[in-house]
């Protein structure tokens, strides 16, 4: 074949299909266009191709050369074809967007009911007068039992109801809810009640002392419908002149009437706990039934000598009820675990 035939063939080639590749109405046209011309087994380009081998050899390759910008000037058509469909399809989306019609709501994150109700909580007590305490998760035995007037022989103390850590080589531990580094005497153990926060307010502040404290404590109960071996706890405590149970008492109603509603029903049993005197046991009605929510009573004199105030002078209250226990009952949810199942399902109701 003579060198001016290929070239000529090849020229028409190229023209033919970059007015092809030009005229492709939609992708799908365009890739039909795109097998008979680039096809690497039968394309057009391919059968233009073997006419090198037909070439005298002194003209290969000069026809070579001529092949391959014929080869770029093809690809270079069909990228501009394709290039120009892809803007046409954007501009086509764009014009066709109405926004008069609804659209579809994105799913949006939201906070867990566990933390929803600390919140509610905290602003229900601070009408009440309450300011919000905070303390370190990782305890000593002073503030989580021997300022609470609880002796070493108390059965509260046994290491097979309370997480006790060992100590670190440095003797620093590290608290996960206020991220904060912590210095105690062996041994210390994760906090078993929010008690342990009055304590450390009572030894740095003079009365009048009017606190709440939430936060994480940790016992190595059975997990059950109405029990967990970490849960949420609010601890209240008052101290002033001439408080009484009567205060006690109006404050826990006040506040299950805000939170629960009017119709919720309170009870107070007589009880015993080492750090109040006297003491009692605080239920709710649920259903048909009464579920504790906790204890209160009375601040023990010896609570108050061991913090350096003088019980002839002042009195207090102090209350600790299940954040868990409230959230389950404002909601009607029978089973405290559902809270740490991290099932959407769940969740996705508050």
């Amino acid at each position: 074949m003579a060198l001016d035939e290929f070239v000529a063939e090849l020229n028409e080639l190229a023209d033919t299909a970059a007015e092809s590749f030009s005229q492709a109405a939609d992708a799908t046209s365009l890739e039909s266009l795109r097998v008979k011309i680039l096809g690497a087994k039968s394309g057009q380009l391919k059968s233009a191709q073997q006419g090198l081998g037909r070439m005298d050899s002194a003209d290969k390759p000069l026809a070579g050369k001529h092949f391959n910008q014929t080869k770029k000037r093809v690809e270079a058509a069909y990228q501009a074809a394709k290039t120009r469909l892809r803007a046409a399809s954007s501009t086509q989306a764009a014009s066709s967007f109405d926004a008069t019609e609804p659209g579809c709501r994105p799913r949006i994150g939201h906070l867990h009911p566990i933390t929803q109700t600390i919140q509610e909580l905290k602003d229900i007590f601070g009408r009440l007068g309450f300011s919000v305490a905070e303390g370190p998760e990782i305890e000593d035995e002073r503030h989580n039992f021997d300022a609470l007037n609880i002796d070493r022989s108390h059965p509260a103390r046994d290491p097979l109801d309370n997480f006790y850590l060992h100590a670190s080589s440095d003797g620093i531990a590290t608290d996960g809810e206020n991220n904060m580094e912590v210095a105690l005497e062996s041994p210390w153990l994760l906090r078993s009640q929010t008690s342990t926060v009055q304590i450390r307010v009572m030894e740095e502040n003079p009365p009048p002392i009017r606190i709440v404290s939430l936060g994480r404590v940790y016992r190595p109960d059975t997990a059950d419908a109405t029990h967990y071996p970490m849960f949420h706890q609010i601890e209240g405590l008052l101290v002033d002149t001439d408080v009484t149970l009567a205060d006690l008492k109006t404050v826990l109603r006040i506040f299950c009437s805000s939170y629960l509603g009017e119709d919720v029903s309170v009870r107070f049993r007589p009880s015993f706990f080492p750090f109040t005197e006297p003491s009692v046991e605080v239920d709710m009605q649920w259903g048909d039934g009464w579920v504790e929510m906790g204890g209160a009573g009375m601040v023990d004199p010896n609570v108050f000598r061991a913090v350096g105030y003088d019980p002839e002078q002042v009195t207090g209250f102090a209350f600790g009820l299940g954040v868990e226990r409230l959230c389950a009952r404002r909601f009607g949810i029978t089973d405290i675990r559902e809270f740490f199942k991290n099932d959407i399902r769940f969740l996705k109701q508050f």
